[in-house]
């Protein structure tokens, strides 16, 4: 009998097991049948960094993501920006909420308004933008900002990862941006107004929840802006050593 006694107790769980697994099974059915979007939620840190430029200037500068929904509809807060370290001032600050739903296969629709507010005149857009992924892997982040004193400009983002091994990725970062009018008050003249290019090589220490890397990043000012920066005694140009992490959560 005692040679038995385990293949009985295991008998005696499996079948009580039963029922829960058929109650499961059928609130996964009732789920399908009501055909109920998930729900998403979660925190994307792409950038986590400080920068340290070769005139000696030091910034802490973050880009992160915070979003809530389903395929359908989701709502992204969008926030970055670049805390100068000497001077104890925010450079940029700029905070985006908006509301983003598939147009295509690789692409989503997004609106809302941003707010920007340095250290220095605040400013409040609509927002009016697609991302997404584009042919040869590429991401694509594309938005066109109309302020409330009818100042537009458009930015383009794009982003492409070279999967280096399994671990060691290294990551190649194009933004520009462009002003239709001119808005002499935050130093933004029409044309073309800056460009930020950046080379990171990071390792996934943690899967892709905590990748730290290490890189440089290459800024400049064009035309009527770099004329500005140039009169208020600012730099049109900037090279800068990078360290930092990308975080998900």
């Amino acid at each position: 009998m005692k040679r038995w006694t385990p293949l009985i107790v295991i008998a005696a769980l499996g079948l009580g097991a039963i029922p829960a697994l058929v109650s499961a099974q059928q609130r996964i059915l009732d789920t399908t049948e009501r055909k109920e979007p998930l729900k998403v939620w979660g925190v994307q840190f792409e950038e986590l960094e400080y920068r340290y430029s070769d005139d000696d200037e030091e910034l802490a500068v973050w880009d992160a993501d915070f979003f809530y929904g389903t395929d359908d509809l989701k709502v992204r807060w969008l926030t970055s920006g670049e805390y100068a370290i000497n001077e104890q001032a925010y450079e940029t600050l700029e905070n985006q909420l908006v509301g983003q739903i598939p147009i295509s296969t690789f692409f989503d629709a997004k609106a809302g308004v941003r707010f920007d507010t340095p250290e220095g005149p605040d400013r409040t857009y609509a927002v009016l933008g697609v991302a997404g992924l584009a042919p040869q892997w590429f991401e694509i982040d594309a938005n066109l900002y109309v302020s409330k004193k009818g100042d537009t400009s458009a930015e383009l983002d794009a982003e492409y990862e070279l999967l280096l091994t399994n671990y060691w990725i290294l990551t190649a970062t194009f933004d520009a941006t462009a002003a239709f009018s001119e808005d002499r008050e935050i130093g933004v003249g029409k044309g073309l107004v800056s460009t930020e290019t950046g080379l990171r090589l990071s390792f996934d220490l943690i899967d892709r929840a905590f990748s730290p890397y290490v890189g440089v990043v290459h800024e400049r000012k064009y035309g009527d802006t770099a004329d500005f920066a140039r009169a208020d005694g600012g730099s049109t140009e900037d090279w800068f050593a990078v360290v930092g992490a990308r975080l998900s959560f």
